[in-house]
């Protein structure tokens, strides 16, 4: 079981921190962060999706620290294929992604929290600790997208998707082709071709570019 212990009669170990950001001054921040605290050990870095999974000795990391919007393989990706691997690791999402949009569905994909990046240092700290002795951390915002989704009588046509079919959605969202999407989840054309038909056929959505101001207008993407 990962996390942190304690052996009687001698310190505490440290919290072993992997970080994912393909953004060096993030990379660079966090492990300051981390290392200034004093209770963390930063075990390694990654820049992009594959060299996390490539990465060795995952069995002795707590917490993986990880970015959604990774190149080669995404951070969404990333966390499939290593919660079917590595069930037992704990992952906290550091996103530029809105928490009430991204949130509740990274958490249900296995994501143990969900910070934005601009939340404080304190509260990084903080959750990566809570995370690493065992917790599920739900921000207020993700609280509120829980509320709202209880509430109403109708599902938005977007959290209508599969889990693999949201996946292709953004990827569609954020300029892909359907070769690359194919590439980076390890799938055949074909397969890819029909998450999207399905995806359209849910969206309403005659083309690509009408798929992407349908996440624009989500708030899930940033102006296209």
């Amino acid at each position: 079981m990962h996390g942190a212990c304690v052996e009687m009669g001698t310190s505490p170990r440290p919290i072993r921190v992997f970080l994912a950001d393909d953004h060096a001054i993030v990379r660079q921040g966090l492990r300051q962060l981390l290392e200034t605290a004093g209770d963390f050990l930063v075990v390694g870095e990654a820049v992009d999706g594959r060299a996390v999974l490539n990465a060795p000795d995952k069995d002795s990391w707590d917490v993986l620290v990880l970015d959604l919007s990774l190149p080669r393989v995404s951070g969404v990706e990333v966390m499939r294929r290593l919660h079917e691997s590595q069930p037992g690791l704990r992952v906290v999402v550091l996103s530029m992604y809105p928490e009430d949009q991204y949130g509740l569905r990274m958490l249900k994909e296995g994501a143990a929290a969900y910070l934005g990046k601009t939340e404080p240092p304190e509260t990084i700290i903080d959750t990566i600790r809570r995370v690493a002795a065992g917790e599920v951390v739900r921000t207020e915002a993700v609280h509120r997208a829980e509320e709202a989704a209880r509430s109403r009588s109708e599902r938005a046509p977007h959290e209508t998707l599969s889990a693999r079919e949201y996946q292709v959605f953004m990827l569609i969202a954020q300029g892909r082709t359907v070769a690359d999407i194919a590439a980076e989840l390890n799938l055949s054309g074909s397969t890819v071709s029909n998450h999207l038909a399905h995806v359209r056929e849910k969206l309403r959505a005659q083309s690509n570019g009408e798929i992407v101001r349908y996440a624009y207008r989500a708030g899930l993407i940033d102006e296209p």
